[in-house]
């Protein structure tokens, strides 16, 4: 969700989020006759919960009707034992969601349904649509007719299935998808349910990820393979870009209603870097491995005489395990993360957001005293939680930080299913490498090439979408593209919004001339 500011200028800061991207959904589907659906999604869900925190729910089939149960919170906060247990069925589907296009609202929370005589489905999407405002144009839609990017895409699903008629309902949907999808444009994998089957689906450029498992008597869907592992599923394969999936009584069957020309693997680089769980594995890599490989290239790319190398938790450990092996500097724990904290408080001051920042971290103080620190972290996106780190850290006794950051600068925002903010908000948009390390106040910082990055993830050559890093978006992007295109509320598009001019108080510490740029002047 993109922050704005508040009246003095200053940008919130939400201290668990706030120098990370953020994701936009996970998704999940099973078919498994005979076995507790319900229970299965929820399990699936669970482990799929660090892709999206805003709303969880879920769509249960028992072959005569659909039912939709979802709300907002964690999936901890929409279902408990008595709710699972009036769920029965042998087929469901589930999302998490953190929103991207539509706000944060119950009715946007996911599975969307519709009926359409006899056909009754519902649809869970992680990703973002690039196209919304077009599609609800040609369609006839007035603004507020549907109010998120799903919601838009089972309204035209339902709208096709509407004129079929004399063929089955299952003739009707694959029919309905083949008209639909190819008019899509950017990232969706979806995952689908009616009376009878479960449908996958993922965009011609796979930007997120979607994988096939199967389970005893069944098969599942899911985001990242961890979701199959929790419900003793293995792993059978990930959808390949443009790839359809229709899973029902006769086993797991496939299409593709793309155009060969509208393929182009593009896999969001940032699922290595960050979105992933460490057990995924993506392109047939362990994201883990990954991880660790990305610190090794870091200590070869920036070495530095240190006393301990130390991980931010949790996303930045395993790259700082690397970096110790490869550079033979002791790995050891700096920072103590708080497990609980779930989601903060957005934080108007300075004081208040190192505070929020402490909610989360705390110093190890006896392995900090008097030690050179090199410390690992995945990126910097607006840079406020970082600084307030090291100011901890300072604080603590070390004698010198040395950032290492196992991604390149974080330049451009996404628009394929990641929430970044605007460009304004970024701070490597806005300054120079050497100007982060003045504002971070380390002694050094090194951020990795892309060709490492890209080397490390064991996959070069498989296709990523790179646009957050070069700016390179491989499907255009409308100027006049907003989280609230299709909900009626004015706002100025999101390539152009910025931080007021002036408006940002300085207490960050920045440099007049720096904080004039980053923040606003000519």
């Amino acid at each position: 969700m993109t922050e704005q500011a508040d009246e003095l200028g200053n940008l919130p800061v939400v201290g668990s989020e706030d120098d990370t991207p953020r994701e936009a959904c996970g998704v999940f589907g099973v078919y498994a006759p005979g076995q507790p659906v319900a229970h299965l999604t929820y399990l699936g869900l669970y482990a799929l919960q660090h892709r999206g925190q805003e709303s969880a729910g879920m769509a249960v089939s028992d072959g005569e009707a659909l039912t939709v149960v979802k709300d907002m919170g964690l999936v901890s906060n929409a279902f408990d034992d008595r709710t699972l247990a009036a769920l029965t069925g042998d087929l469901a589907i589930g999302q998490t969601r953190y929103s991207t296009t539509g706000s944060s609202t119950w009715h946007n929370a996911q599975p969307v349904y519709r009926g359409v005589d006899a056909v009754e489905f519902a649809l869970g999407h992680n990703g973002n649509l690039v196209n919304t405002e077009d599609l609800a144009a040609e369609a006839g839609m007035l603004p507020g007719a549907v109010t998120s990017d799903t919601d838009l895409m089972a309204e035209l699903l339902a709208a096709e299935l509407s004129s079929y008629g004399g063929i089955s309902k299952a003739e009707a949907m694959d029919a309905a998808l083949a008209v639909v999808l190819p008019r899509l444009h950017g990232a969706f994998s979806l995952v689908i349910v009616d009376h009878e089957r479960i449908i996958g689906v993922r965009d011609p450029n796979g930007f997120r990820p979607l994988c096939l498992g199967r389970l005893d008597g069944g098969w599942v869907l899911a985001s990242e393979s961890p979701a199959l592992d929790v419900i003793g599923a293995h792993m059978v394969r990930e959808l390949d870009p443009g790839e359809v999936v229709v899973i029902d009584g006769t086993g797991c069957r496939s299409f593709r209603p793309f155009d060969d020309d509208a393929v182009d693997p593009r896999l969001c680089l940032f699922e290595f870097v960050y979105f992933a769980r460490p057990d995924s594995v993506l392109y047939g890599q362990s994201v883990h491995q990954a991880r660790v490989r990305m610190g090794e290239m870091l200590a070869e790319q920036a070495p530095v005489d240190a006393d301990l190398v130390m991980g931010v938790p949790e996303s930045g450990i395993p790259a700082a395990e690397g970096y110790a092996r490869a550079s033979g500097i002791p790995y050891g724990q700096g920072l103590v993360k708080n497990r609980y904290i779930g989601r903060t408080f957005i934080a108007p001051t300075q004081a208040l957001r190192s505070t929020a920042v402490r909610m989360k971290l705390n110093p190890l103080r006896d392995n900090i005293v008097g030690q050179r620190l090199v410390v690992v972290d995945d990126s910097i996106v607006r840079g406020t939680t970082t600084r307030a780190m090291v100011r901890m850290l300072r604080d603590a006794g070390a004698a010198e930080i040395h950032m290492r950051i196992s991604s390149p600068p974080y330049r451009w925002p996404c628009f394929y299913g990641m929430d970044t903010g605007t460009r304004g908000e970024l701070l490597a948009a806005n300054l120079t490498v050497d100007e982060i390390r003045e504002y971070l106040e380390v002694d050094s910082l090194t951020y990795m090439k892309l060709e490492n990055l890209l080397e490390s993830t064991g996959a070069v050559g498989a296709g990523f979408c790179d646009a957050c890093l070069t700016g390179n978006y491989p499907i255009d992007i409308p100027v006049n593209l907003s989280k609230a295109v299709l909900e009626g509320v004015a706002g100025a598009p999101a390539t152009e919004r910025a931080v007021p001019v002036g408006s940002r108080q300085n207490d960050d510490g920045l440099p007049a001339e720096v904080a004039s740029r980053l923040f606003g002047g000519d």
